[in-house]
């Protein structure tokens, strides 16, 4: 073995243990800086590994792709508002999905013919998974950016159209791993796949976004180790394959905490409904003021603020915890009641939460917090609605009956903060906000909150 090569082994070696650490680490909030410190060192050693160990022709198109992507990476993390946050990593989703799939056309183009059965049957996952993991995350950003719109888009025999065509993109690769000078197969598979990943995703309400978001890392993922062995690279086996089954498993546990299977998300069409399946919800909600509000929580004993969506909408992540912080000095104890699918994409509130210094000491689980809700003196709402709605727990016919939800409702007060009398993103009325201790504070989150804050000072 040659130095060059020796060198390039090596880094990959350790580049594959910082991607091991780095996953470990993102496992807990209190390390997941860390673990992306370590994920980015991982990337360059693999970057530089490859860069030394493998023979250039030209630099001139590294080095191009090297600034327009770091200009890009740059802008995309210091300007993105937390509110598109989700729509980000969609989009990192597919611009990784598209590179695997361009590295697949220019392998069959070099050497389609000369490679092994194996190699060619990695070479046809890389093409399909890259494919319609690129559609299908162009798809989700568009939706979760409301360039299309969030409700699932269906028409009668949507599944069995469906099923054709993923029976279709599986005949051309049969057809192009037997028959590997096959053109008119592979490039059939190549379209069919793109088409496959609009007609995946499209059906699929915007409720469902966090478990589709998981799906789509666990395919770019696989897209990315299935690359790996067509080009007998071992950190985009080991990087790929740690994403593909990390974001997997991601899935399930969303899943779970939805009360949802994987297959219920991908045909049930969630989110088509409206809110007549909701039979509980009605009467009236009823306003309260500010000055009622702030007072409530300044002589409350226990707060526990709810973030949802709202709250990222209206970037009000530091008024909540300058609110709190104004309760904690007047001896008030509070926490943070989070949600497993709280937002548009797992963690939302999470990173929205410590982007604003909220210790993690009080950030609560759901099956932590639910039974202090009894105790609790005011519950605060903030933007969220479907992971509050009890339907979800009193009502045998709602459609997301046995989801488990933070159950505010037994709280002996509970201000809900939105902008109007609309509906979740699941398009379900919420009967939370009709009961007599639920009172409504309507408005923008940032501002009402912020004016909170002031009115509790003068209490």
């Amino acid at each position: 073995m040659n130095p060059t090569t020796w060198f390039m082994e090596a880094t990959y070696l350790v580049a594959s243990i910082l991607f091991v650490l780095a996953l470990k680490g993102m496992s807990h909030p209190d390390t997941a800086r860390r673990g992306m410190f370590l994920a980015e060192a991982g990337m360059f050693a693999a970057i530089v590994g490859t860069l030394i160990g493998t023979h250039i022709v030209t630099w001139t198109w590294i080095i191009a792709g090297l600034a327009i992507g770091s200009i890009i990476g740059a802008w995309m993390a210091i300007w993105v508002p937390m509110t598109a946050m989700p729509q980000r990593p969609a989009l990192s989703h597919a611009f990784g999905a598209l590179a695997a799939a361009l590295v697949g056309i220019g392998e069959f183009v070099v050497r389609g013919t000369q490679m092994g059965g194996v190699t060619r049957g990695a070479l046809g996952f890389e093409i399909m998974l890259g494919a319609l993991t690129t559609t299908g995350s162009l798809i989700a950003a568009s939706k979760l950016q409301g360039i299309i719109e969030g409700k699932p888009i269906q028409f009668r025999g949507q599944n069995i159209v469906n099923f054709t065509i993923f029976l279709a993109m599986v005949a051309c690769f049969a057809a192009f791993w037997i028959h590997p000078s096959a053109h008119i197969a592979f490039y059939s598979m190549l379209g069919i796949a793109f088409v496959f990943g609009i007609m995946l995703v499209i059906p699929i309400g915007s409720a469902d976004m966090p478990v589709v978001m998981s799906l789509l890392n666990s395919y770019a993922g696989l897209a990315s180790a299935a690359t790996g062995f067509v080009l007998g690279n071992n950190v985009l086996i080991i990087a790929g394959t740690l994403d593909g089954f990390s974001g997997l498993i991601l899935s399930i546990l969303m899943c779970k905490a939805m009360n949802r299977s994987i297959t219920n998300v991908l045909f049930g069409g969630f989110g088509a409904v409206i809110a007549e399946a909701s039979s509980n919800a009605g009467g009236v909600m009823r306003e309260i003021s500010l000055d009622d509000a702030a007072m409530q929580l300044a002589f409350a004993t226990r707060v526990v603020f709810v973030p949802g969506y709202g709250l990222a909408t209206a970037q009000a992540q530091h008024a909540v915890r300058e609110l709190a912080e104004l309760l904690e000095s007047r001896g008030v104890s509070v926490k943070y009641a989070i949600h497993p699918v709280a937002g548009r994409m797992p963690g939302h509130m999470n990173v929205l939460l410590a982007e604003a210094n909220v210790p993690y000491s009080e950030l609560c689980e759901m099956d932590q917090i639910n039974p202090e809700f009894p105790t609790t003196d005011v519950a605060v709402v903030i933007g969220a609605n479907d992971v509050v709605n009890p339907d979800a727990r009193d009502n045998p016919k709602s459609l997301i009956a046995g989801m488990p939800i933070l159950e505010v409702d037994r709280a002996k007060s509970v201000i809900v903060l939105k902008r109007g009398q609309g509906r979740g993103f699941s398009g379900l009325e919420n009967p939370l906000f009709f009961k007599p201790r639920t009172t409504m504070l309507y408005g923008d989150a940032k501002s009402s909150l912020t004016h909170l804050a002031q009115a509790v000072q003068h209490v």
